[in-house]
């Protein structure tokens, strides 16, 4: 079990989709789609749709928190969010959406791709679930 800074309430699992790379959901993620389509992001091509996506950050416009709104009405929204240091465009986003929501874990050697998580947003928590 990982702590952390709960930002977001309730709990979900999924396969985590890590990027080194803070994510712009303005002009950077298709909401139609949930596809990575930022040209020079290191995710380009890559779905977050069902994934738990772990991130340092957010950045861009303040309507990237509405793209991850919108993303939730299409269902094409990550699971849940990880942040390294969650800013107010992602965790305003994740809370008008109700996607849990955690960041400043207290490790992030077991984060990797396809790892499968539990997110506690509520309890501040990550679940290493295989």
């Amino acid at each position: 079990m990982i702590d952390c800074r709960n930002i977001a309430k309730g709990k979900e699992k999924g396969e985590l989709i890590v990027s080194s790379e803070p994510i712009s959901f303005l002009g950077g993620v298709d909401p139609e789609t949930g596809i990575i389509i930022d040209p020079n992001h290191e995710l380009k091509g890559k779905c977050i749709k069902d994934k738990v996506l772990f991130i340092p950050g957010g950045k861009g416009s303040t309507v990237g928190s509405y793209v991850i709104f919108q993303m939730k009405k299409n269902n094409t929204a990550p699971k849940a969010i990880i942040c390294l240091n969650a800013e107010p465009i992602i965790a305003t986003g994740a809370i008008m959406s109700d996607i849990p929501m955690v960041d400043s874990p207290s490790s992030t050697k077991e984060l990797k791709n396809d790892v499968l998580v539990e997110v506690d947003g509520s309890g501040g928590k990550i679940n290493i679930l295989g």
